[in-house]
């Protein structure tokens, strides 16, 4: 059981746990979107935004078999891209994005994709979601990403109160080691679509749930918060 009031240390070692569960229970726990490189996940994550993996995954075959480098995208039109991706949502923004996105891949970085961060919020349609996602894939580096599923399990573990995705992704990478973050991301992905969802989660079958404040809580749609304990730091 999870006490009403926790001390940071306690939340840092409840935290703990829950990565540990996680891991036993999503050993392989990684990024969905189909990709062979980083350009191509790059691309694939910005056309994820509002969209499932698997419909994304459904359309980038073909359109990498057409446009499988930055070069070959950036010379394309926008116009051109649209048919391919035309089953996503957003699909007129999203081309002009990726193709934006290639070239100035091609422009700026020699048509590489840069593993840094401030470059890659640079290019069109990337914000920090994708960039971390990006960082923490592609090239191993320390990014936590926050989608929608993680917003949701980060507030009914009571590992954030925040609603906004910056803060929830200080207060996690505040509670976890460094060297998980990108597992840490992808596993509470994982959890969120197979047994914690919006609509109905499977508290009875979740790992997680006698660590979890909000076990049973949750399918009735009134989660309840874990507090600070005074003097402690507030998630």
């Amino acid at each position: 059981m999870v006490a009403a009031r926790e001390s940071a240390a306690e939340r840092r070692r409840r935290a703990r746990r829950l990565l540990a569960r996680l891991r036993a229970a999503y050993p392989d726990a990684d990024c969905e979107l189909g990709h062979r490189d980083p350009f191509q996940l790059l691309v694939a994550t910005i056309l994820s935004a509002q969209t499932t993996d698997r419909a994304v995954n459904k359309v980038t075959p073909a359109l990498f078999r057409r446009f499988p480098t930055p070069r070959r995208l950036a010379s394309a039109r926008p116009e051109e891209i649209e048919p391919l991706i035309a089953s996503i949502g957003l699909f007129r923004t999203k081309a002009r994005a990726v193709v934006g996105t290639a070239r100035a891949l091609v422009e700026r970085f020699g048509g590489k994709v840069p593993r840094d961060r401030k470059a890659l919020e640079s290019l069109p349609g990337v914000g920090r979601k994708t960039a971390n996602v990006v960082l923490s894939t592609a090239f191993g580096e320390p990014a936590l990403a926050v989608d929608t599923h993680v917003q949701r399990l980060a507030r009914r573990l009571g590992l954030s109160r925040a609603r906004e995705p910056r803060k929830i992704e200080e207060d996690l990478t505040a509670l976890f080691p460094a060297e998980s973050w990108g597992f840490a991301s992808h596993a509470l992905i994982w959890h969120g679509r197979r047994v914690c969802s919006a609509r109905a989660p499977r508290c009875g079958s979740c790992v997680l749930a006698d660590d979890c404040p909000s076990a049973g809580a949750a399918a009735e749609g009134r989660a309840r918060p874990v507090r600070a304990r005074s003097g402690g730091r507030r998630s």
